[in-house]
């Protein structure tokens, strides 16, 4: 398994990347990509709601709602296969608490906005690791916080290819 600071130091890179990107669509930070989807701005504003998300469910704070408990196994395999595959499944739904209807005004205010986010995630992962303790999630049940960071990596990879300009 890999060093919670290797994955933790992947997953800031993909931060950075993400924040490069965000940078680029400065021309279009205010326009969905087309009708129905999230504006640059959203985006950023969804992956630093995920990041945030990830921070409470490593704490132990509050975290958004779950689905009820006969539904969790469905989330597990959902959690399993992402990190199996190694990237989110197309047409995947984003909680309604994580779906933003705006967000940061700029692509300055963006970079802020997800070095906090990120800041905070980084600090309660590496708080639990230190601790020896799995994450008990509401969503997916006991997992390894490592496997948590890099589930939250392929999250802001998969918003990253959603940028204007993205490869």
């Amino acid at each position: 398994m890999a060093d919670v600071n290797d994955v933790l130091a992947a997953n800031r890179a993909t931060v950075m990347d993400f924040i490069a990107a965000a940078e680029r669509s400065a021309a279009t930070w205010t326009t969905p990509r087309a009708p129905g989807k999230w504006s640059p701005s959203q985006v950023v504003e969804h992956v630093a709601r995920g990041l945030e998300e990830g921070a409470n469910i490593v704490s132990g704070a509050p975290s958004i709602a779950m689905p009820p408990a006969f539904l969790r196994p469905l989330a597990r395999l959902f959690f399993n296969r992402t990190l199996k595959k190694g990237a989110f499944p197309k047409g995947f739904k984003a909680h309604k608490a994580l779906d933003p209807s705006s967000g940061p005004a700029t692509p300055t205010e963006a970079r802020v906005r997800l070095e906090e986010a990120f800041a905070r995630f980084d600090k309660e992962c590496r708080r639990q690791a230190a601790s020896g303790q799995h994450v008990v999630s509401t969503g997916f049940g006991t997992v390894s916080v490592e496997d948590l960071v890099r589930f939250n990596a392929m999250h802001t990879r998969h918003h990253c290819k959603q940028m204007p300009g993205a490869n």
